[in-house]
This record gives C-alpha cells, structure tokens and sequence, in this order.
C-alpha cells in the first residue's frame, strides 16, 4: 500500500510526513518528525507516556493513526517550553523533584497542561483523576500532584 501524504501543523509548525496507513501517530511523531520526546509505554492506551494534545483534545498517540492528523493540529512535550523558558509547570517538576527515571513525565505533563488550560484551580481530586490515565512506575504520585497544584497556584497568582 502506497505511503499518504499528511500535512499538519505540530507545535505550531506547518508539518508534511509520509506514513502508511496502520502507523501510529507516536511512530510518526518518533520515526518520521524526529520527536521523541513522546514516548512507548504499552501500546494499548493504558499507560499515558504517548499522551499529546489532537486539536485542542488529550489522546494517547498510540491509539492514533498518523493518517488521522491530516490537517489537524498536535502539541507534543516538545512545543511546551517556549524555546529556552521552560512552561511553569515544566519548572515546578524540576523545582519539586517530581520526576525520577522521566520516561512518563512528558505524557504527565502534557497532561497536566491540559489540565491547567481548562481549569485553573483544580481540586486535588481534579488533578489525581485527570491524570489518573498517567502510569508512573517511580514517584508515588504525590510530588507530581503538589507540583501541578503548586502550578495552578502561581499561574492564578495565589498562594497553594
């Protein structure tokens, strides 16, 4: 089967590939554009270290086809920062320890952002349910539901 030319915008950047019509958005994402911070964790949808946003909607890429982001948009750990400024909540993790080995915090990041861009004073329980879809082998959870609330928190100017 020939390959299909999808053209998208990531990160807020125009973006062609070429992709077969069973590759994943995360193999995309990993083996055509060269993004690997989005990372394979089980490949079910299970896990969460694929997650990214697909027009505006928190998906595991790898239940995703490459094919289904043809004129979409998709924002990947990658687009977080703003060139050198790490995104307050990327910050808040390094400031509160809230990672350990990393390999999920991309996908717990982007959706923690997720998150924070449409509730900005989120519960504690808001946060654990919303990222109750972000399997993390290392950390025990707390350190990351402190760093997400403790960003809300600063993001709205108030004291957590």
């Amino acid at each position: 089967m020939a390959k299909q030319h999808i053209t998208t915008t990531i990160n807020g950047e125009e973006s062609e590939y070429l992709c077969e019509a069973q590759e994943t958005l995360l193999d995309v994402l990993r083996d055509q554009v060269g993004l690997t911070g989005t990372k394979e964790g089980c490949s079910s949808g299970d896990c969460g270290a694929c997650s990214v946003m697909l027009d505006g909607v928190l998906v595991c890429s790898c239940l995703v086809l490459g094919v289904e982001a043809e004129g979409k948009t998709v924002e990947t750990i990658e687009g977080m920062a703003d060139g050198d400024e790490l995104h307050p909540l990327q910050q808040k993790f390094l400031e509160e320890a809230a990672l350990q080995c990393g390999f999920c915090t991309p996908g717990v990041l982007v959706a923690a952002k997720a998150l924070l861009d449409m509730n900005n004073n989120p519960t504690e329980t808001e946060v654990r349910y919303w990222l109750a879809g972000n399997l993390c082998r290392c950390t025990g959870y707390d350190k990351i539901i402190r760093a997400v609330m403790d960003t809300a928190a600063d993001m709205r100017g108030a004291s957590a």
